[in-house]
């Protein structure tokens, strides 16, 4: 038989016609080596907890007199806050009678209040005990965004730099009596 025929069972037929020999090889697993990986990965993990800056946390300086004394203000230069127990905010200039204020208008208030004082205004924030912490965050809050329009209308306008005056002061009584009817 010339040039024809089959081939055996599991034989291949080589390229010039000839039958293979070989036996297919059984594929090898790909084998990686995760030692320089790691290395650099720890290398570069290490670099950046060195070399970045960590938040500092935020202060606000504060000023406590050096003895329990009272310390005298002019009534024209007070602004003083109440924050009732039902959430209500009161506010009132000096010695007039207290008056009921929205938060969302509390800031307009403020840099008014401050821009015509020229930078003398201290605000007094008194917080009745059945106040919502919610409530004196937002005051919070209200006022220092206030802080933001204050500061550039007193170096526009008087070439002052900002010094803030700022108390927190406990509820009395008689605060407590003012506000209520209200």
């Amino acid at each position: 038989m010339a040039g024809g025929g089959t081939l055996g069972a599991g034989r291949e037929r080589a390229k010039r016609g000839k039958p293979s020999k070989r036996k297919k090889k059984k594929r090898v697993g790909f084998v990686l080596d995760m030692t320089p990986l790691v290395d650099i990965a720890f290398l570069l993990l290490t670099f950046f907890m060195f070399t970045t800056t960590m938040t500092t946390p935020q202060i606000m300086q504060m000023f406590i007199p050096p003895d329990p004394t009272d310390v005298e203000v002019k009534m024209s230069e007070l602004f003083t806050l109440r924050v009732r127990g039902d959430d209500k905010v009161f506010y009132n200039p000096g010695i007039d009678e207290p008056q009921l204020v929205l938060l969302k208008d509390l800031k307009k208030m403020m840099v008014e209040a401050n821009i015509k004082l020229k930078n003398r205004l201290i605000t007094v924030l008194k917080v009745d005990d059945n106040a919502s912490y919610d409530v004196v965050i937002k005051v919070l809050d209200e006022l220092n965004l206030a802080e933001a329009d204050i500061t550039p209308a007193l170096l526009k306008d008087f070439n002052l730099p900002r010094e803030r005056r700022f108390t927190i002061a406990p509820m009395t009584e008689k605060d407590l009596e003012e506000i209520k009817p209200l």
